[in-house]
């Protein structure tokens, strides 16, 4: 059996033009910044929406911190899109990050479903409240997503291809 075939791990996440325009661009920056400010507004913001859900008390608060993420949520999509382009030549679906941009648009899909309710009153609190819930969720299972592939990326650098990890 040869090397290339008794070798089971994935081709790496990165082609090493790739790496270098991933190291080289202001947006690696920008995502590395980014990503915990929102994880941090996220974690508060999901405190506050269970004390109102729980409690009924706290509403502004709560709805104040669901518009911050939101607009951070966009940021991010927004700069990360841009990322994307740098990296791998397109916006949004490179192979390497396809089903986090699949997990991410259901993330902004329902922060987006939330706005509506909120701006058009046509949703009731309650109902904006356990909307953001599903929102929250998904956006830690798209978190996870992307810190297996920082991990991933990690461990492309640090295992040469050929060795076993």
């Amino acid at each position: 059996m040869s090397a290339a075939t008794s070798d089971t791990r994935s081709d790496p996440l990165y082609t090493p033009s790739q790496r270098a325009r991933r190291d080289a661009t202001v947006w690696t920056l920008v995502q590395g910044i980014l990503a915990p400010i929102q994880f941090l507004v996220c974690a508060v913001s999901l405190i506050l929406v269970l004390r109102y859900l729980l409690t009924g008390d706290g509403y502004f608060a709560a709805t104040v911190s669901i518009l911050i993420k939101t607009a951070l949520l966009y940021t991010i999509m927004v700069t990360g899109a841009i990322w994307e382009k740098v990296v791998f030549g397109q916006y949004l679906f490179a192979p390497a990050f396809f089903w986090e941009d699949v997990v991410s648009f259901v993330v902004i899909a329902l922060h987006t479903v939330y706005l509506y309710g909120l701006l058009t009153q046509s949703i009731a609190p309650q109902q904006l409240m356990l909307i953001t819930l599903a929102a929250y969720v998904t956006y830690f299972v798209n978190a996870t997503q992307f810190l297996l592939k920082l991990r991933r990326a990690r461990l492309d650098t640090a295992t040469p291809r050929g060795h076993p990890a």
